[in-house]
């Protein structure tokens, strides 16, 4: 602050300081913006007026300007809790996550029991693979508050990324413990997909089926009741919800192969082929490549089957599958020869798979 600033002058950059974070707090941004400026025109190193620039200029995702005000702040005012909180949200929001870190613990070193700021540092942690700070704080934050949904939410996704299933449903089955009557419809589509990854596909259905009651037509609870029956090989039902979400986005290039798999799976080879084809009319598709090399094998056309996986092969070399369906298809024309060699090919890769490995051991004792 210039210590030539009169008494009067001081009142009237309260006054305009009150006035442009009301303005802020209405999302008045243009008007919030002027009374900032004009606090600028009297004192240009005004704390309040650099925060609140910044603040507007993050309200409009204008991430670069919040930066620079912000970072004018911290110039004149190092320890400014409110411009260290909004620059290290603009760089969280442009996806710097390590540069957002180091501003949140400036900020934890005046104010080491924020649980918000705690949170979103656990959160960037996450965000760049760190399992063991993020965890840390997370940890440190229901020490704190017993069951803050920040963290409870922040440790399922934590454990769910580093495939740690069965403890990402301990946080948010406690997350729905809490919040019997007004859970969050991502909490149960979350839960739910824990349960495809562990293959309890019954119970994974109840919590889609619990957020498809909230939301008749969200993708994520109609791709998890699809896929679960999918994988309870009930395929008509699975059918039914790929269809619904077809209906829903009729270009979806993935569910169109999901469409041509079930169909198959029905025995219904026509209806396959139209929508593993609708699939390759939007761009490549190894799925949908398959899914038609796949009818052409249970027709008995191994030859072509054979023909259409090895050129899957060269976009997805470490796929086993393709390896092991190519191998079955040579069997079909009583060529062990070639069934093995391109089983030997997969595992000259060095990558084991159980499959393989029995398929090999299994064609080798064949008479």
């Amino acid at each position: 602050m210039h210590e030539d600033i009169t008494e009067i002058q001081l009142n009237e950059i309260s006054e305009l300081s009150k006035r442009g974070y009301q303005l802020l707090k209405e999302n008045l941004l243009k008007e919030a913006n002027e009374a900032f400026f004009s606090i600028l025109g009297i004192d240009p190193r005004n704390n309040y007026a650099l925060v609140g620039l910044g603040d507007a200029a993050r309200k409009r995702h204008d991430f670069k300007h919040a930066i620079d005000f912000y970072q004018s702040c911290l110039e004149h005012h190092p320890g400014n809790n409110y411009a260290l909180f909004g620059l290290a949200d603009c760089y969280k929001a442009l996806n710097h996550y390590n540069q957002a870190i180091k501003i949140w613990e400036k900020y934890l070193q005046h104010d080491n029991t924020n649980v918000t700021v705690l949170t979103r540092v656990a959160d960037a942690y996450r965000k760049v693979r760190d399992f063991r700070h993020s965890r840390e704080i997370y940890l440190r934050v229901l020490e704190m508050e017993n069951d803050n949904a920040y963290a409870l939410i922040g440790l399922g996704h934590l454990h769910y990324d580093f495939k740690e299933y069965q403890e990402a449903l301990r946080y948010w089955e406690r997350m729905v413990d809490l919040h019997k009557n007004d859970s969050d419809i991502r909490i149960y589509t979350s839960l739910g997909n824990c349960h495809r990854k562990l293959k309890t596909f019954k119970n994974g259905l109840v919590y889609f089926e619990k957020a498809l009651a909230m939301e008749s037509n969200n993708f994520y609870a109609l791709f998890g009741i699809a896929d679960c029956y999918r994988g309870l090989n009930i395929q008509e039902k699975s059918l039914e919800n790929w269809l619904k979400i077809l209906k829903l986005d009729p270009h979806n290039k993935v569910i169109l192969t999901r469409v041509g798999d079930a169909y198959r799976g029905l025995g219904k080879y026509e209806e396959a082929e139209e929508y593993y084809k609708k699939a390759l009319n939007i761009e490549f598709d190894v799925y949908a490549i398959l899914g038609l090399a796949l009818i052409n094998k249970t027709h008995g056309k191994y030859e072509e089957a054979i023909s259409s996986m090895f050129n899957l092969i060269q976009n997805d070399p470490k796929n086993h599958r393709l390896y092991s369906e190519i191998a079955e298809c040579y069997l079909r024309l009583n060529r062990k020869d070639k069934a093995l060699e391109i089983l030997m090919e997969f595992q000259r890769q060095g990558i084991r798979n159980v499959h393989v490995l029995e398929m090999i051991e299994s064609i080798k004792h064949r008479s």
